[in-house]
């Protein structure tokens, strides 16, 4: 018997980086990945997907599966308006829509936290992630911000926030797998501080620090933050290990931080803060 389902999760960006000391923070973003699951009888689940490692949304499905005792093979699809290894989140989103899909398509539920916590051991499952990368799949699945002890998978605090949000998305891809972690981890003490402005609701603060010193542990150049911040950002980072850069900007100086980020190369893409989170369809 074939059943099918669908899902939409978000893709996010960085406040805090957890590489430093396990420690993350991270909003919504109106960006989304789409995932269509369809299970069968065939003998395995499959993945039919374009630019986007089908071992993580493969094995989001399996998870599921596994969790709920069915023993089914299928297809999983995906289809992205995030731009990929970028540091938008593209994976977590992925993996979020795969396991909310999969539900879908067995008519069971689960708590939110507890599906985004299976979308984060399929991606060590595939080696996609040096975290777990909790804080980018709950800030996928729940939207809004978040900060979390990935460490522990906990989510300490989530809060609802309204604000543009400029990205400024190079052509160049930067894969996880591939960051520096040795220099990352020697800025733990700064990141502790970050993490204290975090869990404070101090987000801008929070997220330019965030990007100034990640910036200088992985060799990347600040100048898109000081561009945003002279526009009139309100705060401005590196999202997760790079490349893209995100500004929270508010209405009146919106066009003015687009065409500083703009001088630098890469494209804008104008978004917000989304605060609804992932959900299961396809509205």
């Amino acid at each position: 018997m074939t059943r099918r389902g669908r899902a939409t999760a978000l893709g996010a960006a960085t406040i805090l980086n957890a590489v430093a000391n396990w420690k993350g923070s991270a909003f919504g973003v109106d960006l989304k990945t789409s995932a269509e699951v369809v299970l069968d009888d065939s003998p395995r689940v499959r993945g039919d997907v374009h630019g986007i490692d089908d071992r993580l949304i493969v094995r989001s499905v399996e998870r599921v599966l596994e969790r709920f005792g069915v023993a089914s093979g299928g297809v999983v699809r995906t289809e992205s308006e995030i731009p990929l290894a970028r540091g938008l989140k593209s994976s977590s989103a992925a993996a979020n829509a795969a396991v909310l899909a999969t539900l879908d398509a067995l008519g069971e539920e689960l708590d939110s936290i507890e599906a985004t916590k299976i979308g984060v051991a399929a991606a060590r499952d595939a080696g996609v992630t040096i975290t777990g990368a909790f804080d980018d799949a709950a800030a996928s699945m729940l939207g809004g911000v978040v900060v979390t002890d990935n460490r522990e998978m906990k989510l300490l605090k989530r809060v609802e926030v309204d604000s543009e949000v400029l990205l400024l998305v190079p052509e160049e891809k930067i894969f996880s797998k591939d960051t520096d972690v040795r220099r990352s981890r020697l800025i733990a003490p700064i990141a502790d501080l970050i993490f204290e402005l975090a869990l404070a609701g101090d987000y801008p603060r929070a997220m330019t620090l965030n990007g100034l010193v990640y910036c200088s542990a992985l060799k990347l150049s600040s100048d898109p933050i000081f561009a945003a911040l002279a526009s009139g950002a309100r705060g401005a980072s590196l999202s997760g290990t790079g490349p893209a850069y995100a500004a929270l900007v508010e209405d009146e100086n919106i066009d003015d931080v687009e065409s500083a980020m703009l001088d630098l190369g890469g494209r804008v893409i104008r978004t917000k803060v989304n605060n609804r989170g992932s959900f299961i369809g396809s509205r």
